[in-house]
């Protein structure tokens, strides 16, 4: 399956070209207590709405893609993960740019740990990033994003996938400077997610997955997940291990080499194997 949010918070499944309403799923989402348990709402209780999203994705009538304004999939992560510097090529190639580097040395993502972004910069491809910063570089990164469907707390790698929910294309925007990770990366509309959820029992395995990133006909990103210096089962461990995981919570996985500025009017064309492509506008102001 792939389901996605759109317009006015609807909730569509996808298939070709076509994305079917089916937010009337939602209603059997059970009332929810205050204060609400932790993790995003949708997700916790995923199994319990699919049939019912499938089911109304065969009676109903659906509507171009085009047509519609992409959300992201995700609502409300508890938490947005991100791994630094996790392709080997992207490592070099931060460790030799002093636009990247600003003159200081850069290690390996197993000195660094992970970094949080701010689930508030999350936002899906149809609303666009913001380059406000016109006095500092502002890089595109895509990468591979995790959906988790399953919590847990210290996750065995071998059992790590049995966690995830599902895939979706993600772009880690972030502001070059001497500032913390999750600082430069968290301003508003720097996690994008998109376009669609992509379920684990349609893409069971995303270890050997080509992506790119082009602006104007120009790529700018070129790789393969299995580059990946921590796979998604490890970096499932390495994250448990520090913090327990929610239904929900997404984990970009890092992005390879060819990092490079944007500008307002630029639009990023990104795409991933198996799962699909969007297009995601720059623009100068909120």
């Amino acid at each position: 399956m792939r389901f996605c949010r759109f317009d006015d918070d609807r909730l569509g499944i996808v298939e070709g070209d076509v994305v079917t309403d089916v937010t009337a799923a939602a209603a059997l989402l059970p009332p929810e207590p205050w204060p609400a348990p932790r993790g995003d709402r949708f997700m916790r209780h995923f199994d319990l709405l699919r049939p019912e999203m499938e089911r109304l994705a065969q009676e109903t009538e659906g509507r171009p893609l085009s047509s519609v304004r992409l959300l992201s999939p995700i609502a409300n992560p508890g938490k947005i993960i991100g791994a630094p510097v996790n392709y080997q090529k992207h490592l070099d190639e931060a460790r030799t740019d002093r636009a990247i580097n600003f003159g200081g040395g850069v290690r390996t993502i197993d000195e660094y740990g992970l970094f949080l972004k701010a689930a508030s910069s999350l936002v899906g491809p149809g609303e666009g990033v913001v380059a406000a910063r016109s006095d500092r570089r502002i890089d595109h990164e895509v990468e591979l994003a995790v959906v988790i469907g399953r919590g847990g707390y210290a996750i065995p790698e071998d059992r790590a996938l049995e966690h995830v929910a599902g895939y979706a294309i993600g772009l880690d925007m972030t502001v070059r400077g001497t500032e913390d990770r999750s600082f430069r990366k968290s301003f508003d509309s720097f996690s994008v997610l998109g376009p669609w959820v992509v379920t684990a029992d349609e893409l069971p395995d995303a270890s050997a997955l080509d992506l790119e990133l082009s602006i104007g006909g120009e790529v700018r990103q070129r790789s393969n997940t299995r580059l990946l210096i921590f796979g998604v089962p490890r970096l499932i461990a390495y994250a448990s291990a520090a913090y327990r995981l929610y239904p929900g919570d997404v984990i970009m996985t890092g992005t390879p080499e060819g990092v490079a500025p944007v500008q307002p009017g630029d639009v990023m064309d990104v795409r991933i194997q198996s799962i699909g492509a969007m297009k995601v506008a720059v623009r100068g102001t909120p």
